[in-house]
């Protein structure tokens, strides 16, 4: 178990620091926007009720409903798949940006993302796409590398 939790936790390191450290400001920076902008105002935070004049039960309710609306397994468990998926992008996101199980949030946040791509984004074109398909294109090539030497995983990879 321990040899499987190392693997999967040891990051891929560039052959320069400075490649790492690009990769990690992007990492951050999608993370946080994912964890404070996207996730957030899933769970009903208070600041997206006070921008949207909405009270909180207001707030957290539309998700599920958008949810059930695409049909077959979502619309059969769609408070669960809401949650799944404010839980990938809040919590996902938090982990992503601090380089900590970043290959599991990475995988969380790609599945998040394809389902919003064909299931809500679809029909908004390209432009309506882009900020799902960024998301997705930054998890999936942390998928492969980790968080390289500018996160928690490199950390704690070495302690094991």
């Amino acid at each position: 178990m321990r040899k499987l939790l190392k693997q999967i936790m040891t990051p891929v390191l560039q052959k320069h620091w400075w490649v790492d450290l690009h990769f990690a400001i992007i990492r951050f920076i999608c993370g946080m926007l994912l964890a404070i902008d996207f996730g957030a105002s899933k769970f009903g935070m208070p600041w997206t009720a006070a921008d949207r004049n909405l009270s909180l039960f207001e707030v957290s309710a539309w998700f599920p409903e958008d949810v059930a609306a695409y049909g077959g397994i979502f619309a059969l468990f769609p408070v669960f798949f809401a949650w799944m998926g404010a839980f990938s992008e809040a919590v996902g996101g938090l982990l992503f940006a601090f380089g900590l199980k970043t290959r599991l949030a990475s995988f969380l946040i790609l599945c998040t993302m394809l389902v919003a791509i064909f299931m809500q984004k679809w029909s908004q074109g390209t432009w309506g796409m882009l900020p799902a398909m960024g998301f997705l294109w930054v998890s999936t090539y942390n998928l492969y590398l980790g968080s390289g030497r500018f996160g928690l995983d490199y950390l704690i990879s070495k302690k094991l």
